[in-house]
């Protein structure tokens, strides 16, 4: 099966930060931008930050293998190697995971490794990876 990209907008406070985040950190490509907005390629699809001036403070989160796992959040799944360096990258750079890297659901149909963090704005990123792609959607 082919995975469509997908294209996602969410809200921003700091184009800037969200710039070095995106971009630096997360090795994201930039694409068209604005003084309002800026188009990233988040693995293959688009996503845009787009800047807001009233900041939105809700986290809700459901319990998910034994883990509060944020509601409201947007992610990629790699391939476990480009998994597991990024989650190097992540800690040398000491970001603060909501979820450190871990492996959850070990063992069972839908085994997969997954990290959740924050990115400057608040919104809440989660990176996966499954050591066999054909159980993505396995239930």
């Amino acid at each position: 099966m082919k995975l469509a990209p997908f294209h996602l907008a969410f809200p921003v406070y700091d184009l800037k930060a969200t710039r070095e985040f995106y971009e630096d950190l997360l090795g994201c490509g930039v694409g068209r931008t604005s003084d309002r907005w800026i188009d990233f390629n988040f693995h293959g699809s688009q996503i845009s930050a787009h800047l807001v001036d009233n900041k939105e403070i809700e986290v809700n989160t459901n319990h998910v293998d034994g883990k509060d796992v944020p509601v409201k959040h947007f992610g990629a799944i790699l391939e476990m190697p480009v998994w597991e360096a990024l989650a190097a990258k992540l800690k040398a750079a000491n970001i603060e995971f909501i979820i450190e890297p871990y492996v959850r659901f070990k063992g069972e149909v839908g085994e997969q490794a997954t990290m959740f963090f924050l990115d400057p704005s608040g919104n809440a990123v989660e990176f996966k990876a499954f050591q066999n792609f054909d159980q993505i959607f396995a239930s």
